[in-house]
């Protein structure tokens, strides 16, 4: 193995897998990610650049064929490699990628690729192949066969480890890792799903614990502690791999005592993008703006959202921004994201035809900066929270309770904030476009879901989301700050979930006024009022019962006793007057 640092740049034409490839590597140490490209001439424009300044900046370069399915791509990706190894003859290249079809990879090979592994490898095992290439090896996954040998792989590792038995060891443990962590994954999420009930909870608490000593176990039982030395981790200390992500990659965790800002925000963003693939229909009762999108694009422009506040956080580390800055600047942060994602999503210099103009539609949807940030960015609950634990690892304080930015309750709180987060922004970036151009044929074909597709479907659409707008703004949120609680939405195995978590709002009550105000009143003569008109209600209704049963029922009762003894006595002369 290599004792170099990686220094990675990324190409893949996916935005998806370039995202949950770099939250998977930012994790592991000694590796630094240069730069995450998606075309080969960005590639080679980073790479001039970096042979002018310092050409140590970039010792891998990590690729994908074209797009993984287009012959012509295909071609373009093996001729860009050709020219890499033309311009730059020392520089490795690791070929990562869906593609297994041989002859390709063995174009790629005879070409000068070092090395190739299959998209889904995982990222523990992914990490040494790729230190062994930059080290001068090869690695070559056994899909491969020579046209000499149909049986015989070709290099499956040109270097090998100095200690016994290294390489089926360590396919053993993967394996089993890999097995106990995709239950794992399954188990995790049924437990953040709000509202499970508690004997469903204690059972699937327990078959998690029962998985992670299963995985402590098999760490054990399959590394020696010569590997262990080697690395100098103790093996209690060691990261494990958590569920796959985008593409079937799968990231190392580093344990809480070894966490940085960047190593936290990896394993909360991993954990985010593992929930994107969770279906995304919205299962509460509640209208969201993003309903109107079909799912594809729901996914995508979340995933679009979760990619720019990665970057706005790398901003905002290399700045030194402190803490007490925060709250000065959150609500241009928040207002900075939106504007990055309404452009990226809708694309920068995408035109609309109306009437006899072609419009911009961005320049169209920015000019509702004030009432998205009005009805929608100022109200996103808990933004310096998030900020500050990503950012700072302060401890998270909710429902009552401070948990510190290491455990596990803060982070489960930190993503349940941070999916509402991503939500509530992205509510934010389709809401412009309901207000003013919802009907237009293009947007309809290129983003909208095909049950909301009509123009009358679309008008009970934005009439939901209008009423919800008023209702909110003078019922529920006054609810809420009277209740000290924020409404917040999830992303449940089921869906798009909505849950409640507890959070101090006495400044937001002081401040409430005309309508809201007058609801926090009632509710407050409610909550005084109901239980003495509980008790006269029940006073009341044991009174009646009383009448009803003792006094109206017993003369009922006598009554019918005495016409039913009468129509028997009558019965009786009449029988023995005909006997007579």
């Amino acid at each position: 193995m290599s004792d170099r640092p990686l220094k990675l740049l990324l190409i893949d034409q996916d935005p998806i897998f370039r995202l949950g490839l770099r939250v998977a590597l930012e994790a592991i140490p000694d590796l630094q990610i240069t730069a995450v490209v998606e075309s080969y001439t960005a590639a080679l424009q980073i790479l001039t650049e970096i042979a002018e300044q310092d050409p140590n900046q970039v010792n891998l370069v990590v690729l994908e064929l074209g797009n993984g399915r287009s012959n012509s791509s295909q071609q373009l990706g093996l001729q860009f490699c050709r020219q890499l190894r033309a311009l730059y003859p020392n520089l490795p290249i690791f070929l990562l990628s869906s593609i297994s079809e041989p002859g390709l990879l063995l174009a790629a090979k005879s070409i000068g690729v070092n090395g190739y592994s299959p998209k889904g490898t995982p990222v523990s095992e992914l990490v040494i192949t790729m230190q062994q290439v930059v080290a001068g090896g090869f690695y070559w996954f056994d899909q491969i066969q020579t046209p000499n040998s149909s049986t015989d792989a070709i290099n499956r590792v040109s270097t090998h480890s100095p200690l016994p038995l290294f390489k089926l060891r360590n396919n053993l443990r993967l394996s089993g890792i890999d097995y106990i962590h995709t239950t794992l994954a399954k188990v995790t999420a049924q437990l953040q799903v709000p509202g499970i009930p508690v004997l469903d909870r204690a059972i699937l608490a327990g078959q998690r614990r029962e998985l992670l000593a299963a995985r402590w176990l098999l760490n054990q039982l399959l590394v020696s502690a010569q590997e262990r030395q080697q690395d100098n981790i103790p093996m209690a200390d060691r990261p494990p791999v958590s569920p796959p992500l985008s593409g079937g990659i799968q990231q190392t965790q580093i344990p809480p005592p070894l966490l940085t800002t960047a190593a936290l925000q990896s394993a909360l963003f991993a954990s985010c993008i593992t929930k994107l693939q969770f279906p995304l229909e919205n299962v509460t009762d509640t209208t969201l703006e993003i309903d109107i999108l079909r799912e594809q694009k729901k996914r995508e422009l979340l995933y679009l959202i979760l990619q720019k506040l990665a970057h706005q956080l790398d901003e905002l580390r290399t700045s030194e921004i402190e803490i007490n800055q925060l709250s000065a600047v959150k609500s241009t942060l928040i207002c900075d994201l939106w504007q990055a994602a309404v452009t990226d999503f809708f694309g920068k210099f995408s035109l609309i035809k109306l009437g006899n103009n072609n419009i911009e539609i961005v320049s169209v949807l920015l000019q509702n900066t004030q009432v998205v940030e009005r009805e929608i960015l100022n109200k996103i609950p808990l933004v310096f929270e998030l900020y500050s634990y990503l950012l700072f690892q302060t401890e998270i304080y909710i429902n009552n309770a401070a948990y510190p930015a290491v455990s596990q309750e803060a982070k489960t709180q930190a993503s349940m904030i941070l999916e509402n987060f991503l939500i509530q922004l992205a509510n934010g970036v389709v809401q412009p476009l309901l207000n003013t151009l919802a009907d237009v044929e293009m947007i309809k074909q290129n983003f909208y879901s095909s049950r909301l597709i009509s123009t009358r479907e679309i008008e009970r659409f934005r009439n939901e989301l209008s009423w919800k707008y008023r209702y909110n703004n003078y019922v529920n949120e006054a609810q809420a700050i009277f209740e000290s609680r924020y409404e917040i939405f999830v992303i449940a195995p089921r869906g798009i979930a909505k849950t409640s978590i507890y959070a101090p709002r006495n400044e937001e009550l002081a401040k409430l006024s005309n309508i809201p105000l007058f609801v926090t009143l009632i509710l407050e003569f409610s909550d005084a009022i109901a239980p003495r008109l509980k008790s006269l209600l029940a006073f009341l209704g044991s009174g009646i019962v009383f009448i009803l049963t003792q006094i109206i029922g017993r003369g009922l009762g006598l009554i019918g006793r005495g016409i039913l003894q009468g129509i028997g006595s009558v019965s009786l002369i009449e029988k023995n007057f005909k006997r007579k």
